[in-house]
């Protein structure tokens, strides 16, 4: 699926946003299942929720089907006392603990922004924060956890349909019902009914194919029959709140990036707004970071909000390092550095060019934490942290507080070459130690680009700011000059300094070789 669809659809969802009648925009929640205090922001139409197991994820959910009031629904359908049920048993001496507990939500309407607060004391009640003449707003709710027919006991209570005395009553699914389950699965439907034994309690979805099949759920796969009643159940809803835990449960990856495209679609034809929970790299990657809202359990047990992971860190911890060693650094100037070395690395056949993968986070910062987390799910070995050469004193001690963080499991930190940011390495390797070699890689001759060179040094001479700050400004213009972004420059410095034996980054070529040969030992 091409990431021009996502990138589109995401376009459009964020302008619709402002205009939609209802928007859930945040969720507190204080007290509850072992969240001291969690506020969770929402700022798209279409939210994915991920974490760890034990991290809230189901919580959070649970919480956001008791923000409105449900029409049709009953009074004890989407109410804390029944989606956060206490066992507090007359007899015996074991209970749940009696916590006060706070749920609390945020609403943006055409009307201005509402805010209500559900809270336990000794019962449920619920209050406007001090806004009198006020009420729950209402809406639709869809809630989906897991997928039906899942256990003995639900299929023998669909079964007892086949002893009904009155034939099951039909209803077909609409074409656009249909449309939305076709557009997903590798069948063609002649129709889709679903079977309802007397008072409604049970229902059976019943399919027919093209190819002349016909069949109940029984005998779909988990996939099938879980498309097939989320197209039942949600595509025709309008304005409504959709829930739905664990969203790619039984789907095969290309069918979870189409899912995760059509609910996008439908949300802009329908006003809805979706929040799910997922484990899946693939669902994460289907909406924009200030969509993806990370749970984490830290080591006091407080269940907190982390920033977005960029993609390395969210693929580490969502099923994709295994299979590569993952090399993490501090910018995009860095990142184009280390993949010039990697390039030399793998021409020469020291390694295969898709065993490593490099990305950068918004600081070294927030390295240790990274660390924390990849040890604490079993990850750590998979990756090396690359240091900027400025400050060195500075990173020498975040050097230790990564290596701290990793505990016995010994981590690999390195460092760029150099005293200074990368970018003031790339001048410098420009200025001073231009050959003839690397003009024609950057597609000039060296006279022309040390001419470049001595206007844009001679423009900036005695200019303010950090040397860091010149130097980008610098690399911007010559990399105008020549058509080219600045990070292939500095990609393209460092792929040619590499492969140069008497460069400064040689010792962090040889570190990166040891690195890879060591992971791939391992």
């Amino acid at each position: 699926m091409s990431g021009k669809y996502f990138e589109d659809i995401w376009r459009q969802l964020q302008g619709k946003k402002p205009h939609m009648r209802h928007f859930l925009s945040t969720i507190r929640l204080q007290g509850i299942r072992g969240i001291n205090d969690l506020n969770i922001p929402l700022d798209y139409p279409v939210s994915v929720i991920a974490g760890g197991n034990g991290s809230g994820k189901s919580t959070v959910l649970f919480a956001a089907a008791c923000a409105y009031k449900v029409p049709g629904a009953g009074p004890k359908t989407y109410v804390p006392s029944t989606l956060f049920p206490r066992y507090n048993p007359k007899q015996g001496t074991r209970h749940d603990e009696d916590r006060e507990i706070t749920l609390e939500y945020t609403y943006s309407t055409k009307n201005g922004v509402l805010s209500m607060r559900w809270r336990r004391t000794k019962g449920w009640n619920r209050s406007f924060l001090g806004r009198r003449h006020v009420k729950q707003p209402e809406r639709a709710l869809y809630l989906r956890t897991l997928s039906n027919l899942s256990n003995p006991s639900e299929v023998r209570s669909v079964l007892r349909m086949s002893y009904l005395k009155k034939p099951p009553t039909e209803e077909h699914l609409t074409p656009a019902q249909i449309h939305f389950a076709q557009s997903m699965l590798p069948f063609k439907y002649r129709e889709v009914v679903k079977l309802s034994g007397s008072g409604g309690g049970q229902n059976l979805l019943f399919a027919a194919n093209k190819n002349g099949a016909s069949y109940s759920e029984l005998h779909m796969s988990a996939g099938e029959r879980a498309i097939l009643r989320l197209s039942r159940e949600i595509a025709q809803l309008d304005n409504a709140l959709v829930l739905i835990d664990e969203v790619e449960a039984g789907l095969h990856p290309f069918v979870q990036n189409l899912l995760m495209l059509h609910l996008q679609q439908l949300a802009l034809r329908n006003d809805l707004q979706i929040i799910v929970t997922s484990h899946s790299p693939v669902v994460l990657d289907s909406v924009p970071s200030h969509a993806r809202i990370f749970l984490e359990r830290n080591e006091q047990g407080d269940i907190t909000v982390c920033p977005p992971y960029r993609d390395i860190i969210q693929n580490a911890l969502y099923g994709q390092s295994s299979e590569a060693l993952n090399i993490l650094c501090e910018d995009d100037a860095a990142e184009a550095i280390l993949n010039g070395v990697v390039d030399v690395l793998s021409h020469e056949q020291t390694i295969q060019r898709d065993a490593v993968r490099i990305g950068r986070d918004t600081g070294a910062q927030e390295f240790p934490g990274h660390a924390a987390a990849f040890k604490k799910f079993g990850l750590i070995e998979n990756f090396v942290f690359v240091l900027d050469g400025d400050q060195h004193r500075d990173n020498e001690k975040m050097a230790d507080k990564i290596k701290a963080a990793g505990g016995s499991q010994e981590i690999p930190v390195l460092f760029l070459p150099g005293d200074y940011a990368p970018e003031c390495w790339v001048w410098k390797c420009l200025t001073t130690e231009l050959r003839d070699s690397l003009a024609k890689r950057l597609g000039s001759d060296a006279n022309s680009l040390r001419k470049m060179l001595n206007q844009l040094n001679a423009l900036y001479d005695g200019a303010s700011g950090t040397p860091s700050e010149i130097a980008k400004t610098k690399l911007r213009n010559l990399a105008e000059n020549l058509s080219k972004e600045p990070a292939i420059l500095c990609h393209i410095v460092a792929k040619h300094e590499a492969g140069e034996k008497d460069s400064d980054i040689q010792p962090l070529v040889e570190q990166l070789k040891k690195c890879v040969l060591d992971w791939r030992e391992d």
